[in-house]
This record gives C-alpha cells, structure tokens and sequence, in this order.
C-alpha cells in the first residue's frame, strides 16, 4: 500500500511539474471562443420643435454552424410616434435550424412570428419544414434557395384564421472585406388554397465594422400583403441605421 501511495504522489508531481512547463507562470489558461456568433444593434431617431418624433428599433440575431449543422434566430422590435400618435409598433422572430445533407443540399425546419399594431395583425406564426440548396458556398459569398410546404396561424383585422401555406426563400450574403459585409433575402409565402392571399417580405443591409465588436449598420425592410386588414395599405418599408454590438 505505501509503495502505491508513493508512486500515486510520483505520478501526480509529474504531471503538474509538465503543466507548469507547458505554461508560463501568472498565464491564465485560455478561453474556449463561443461558437455562437450573436450581434445586438439599437437605433433610434427623435426630434424636437415643429414636430416632436420618436422612433426606436432593437434587434439581435445569433447564428451557429457546427459539423453538418446550421442554426439561427433573431428577435426585432420597433415603436414610433409622431406628435404622441404612433407611427410604428411592430415585433418580429424567427428560429430555423439547416440540416447538410451534402456540401450544398440542406433539410430544415423553421418558425417565423410577426405582429404589427399599426396593420392591424394581431398574431401571425408561421411554420415550414422544407428543403433548400446552395448555389454559391465559398469564403465570400453564398447564395441560397429555400422550397417546402408550411402552415399559418394569425388574427387579422380582428379575424382568426389558419391554413396550409408555400414558402420560397433565397438569401444571399457578401462578405466585401474583413470589415464590411452585405446581405439580401427574399420570401413568398402563398395561401396554398388561395394565392391571391400572400405575404411578400423583402431585406436588404450593409454592415462595417468601427471597431473590434463595434459597426454600423444599414437595413432596409419591405412587406408587402397582399390581402392586408380592412383600411390599411398593402406596403410597409422601414429603413433603419443603428450601432450593431457583437458578442
């Protein structure tokens, strides 16, 4: 038993004896990097005078990518006010996770909710499993169309309803430089029993950064519905600038 104690001790004396080689005294042992890439950004315009305005955007987004596997999700709020009457009062998320079948074929599941105040939808979630492909997969760009069959639950104008939907998506990024990336997507979500009932959702931002964790940020929003609540307009856009926070 003592010869077992001792060479335990041996043992031990060595190892700790490597590991203080292997690192130099007072270092501390380096942090494992997140896997997941997550930004946060804020925008806000108000003014004061003729016209008292005000008008707030937040948003974060996180993506990660690991073996065969891809997943993201973002979350966006707006609120704005003119003269204490509101001009925009919206909310937006989604999660959606990519399963590689190949270098550039994909299964995926996703889920997309939306409400918006000032159109008069109360709710609007969407879900769509469905396949997908890249055209371009490299350093700099990638070039991406999404196809399968889906289903909507919302309440507009007061009206509940639900029903088989199609989803087509493409998206496209560019990363231009180390510091400045640009990116593009597009979605059609068609009532599979009535097309004429659809929602038509375009994005398009620029992104540089200004510092280490620290960029500008450029987006711009259009949604279009084609069926929208009684008294309100087809089209909304939004344009937002804001600082993007990267974490």
């Amino acid at each position: 038993m003592t010869r077992d104690l001792a060479m335990l001790a041996t043992a031990c004396v060595a190892v700790n004896a490597a590991e203080d080689a292997a690192a130099p005294e007072g270092a501390e042992a380096p942090k494992p990097a997140s896997s997941w890439k997550t930004s946060a950004a804020i925008g806000a315009t108000l003014t004061r005078g003729n016209s008292d305005t005000l008008t707030v955007n937040g948003t974060i987004d996180t993506i990660k990518k690991w073996g065969k596997n891809e997943a993201g999700a973002g979350f966006s709020v707006t609120y704005g006010e003119t003269d204490n009457k509101e001009t925009a009062n919206n909310m937006a998320a989604y999660g959606q996770y990519n399963r590689l079948v190949s270098e550039r074929l994909f299964v995926y599941g996703r889920v997309d909710f939306s409400r918006d105040k000032l159109a008069d939808v109360n709710y609007r979630i969407g879900l769509s499993p469905g396949a997908g492909y890249y055209f371009i997969k490299n350093d700099k760009f990638t070039l991406s169309g999404e196809l399968g069959p889906g289903y909507i639950w919302e309440e507009v104008g007061g009206v509940s309803d639900d029903y088989f939907s199609l989803h087509v998506g493409e998206k496209f990024t560019w990363e231009i430089n180390d510091r400045a990336r640009l990116w593009q997507s597009l979605s059609y979500d068609p009532e599979v029993e009535d097309f004429e009932n659809y929602l038509l959702r375009a994005e398009i931002g620029f992104e540089t950064d200004i510092m280490k964790n620290l960029s500008l940020r450029v987006v711009g929003i259009d949604t279009y519905r084609n069926m929208p609540a009684a008294g309100r307009n087809k089209n909304d856009f939004q344009l937002i600038t804001g600082i993007a926070y990267k974490f």
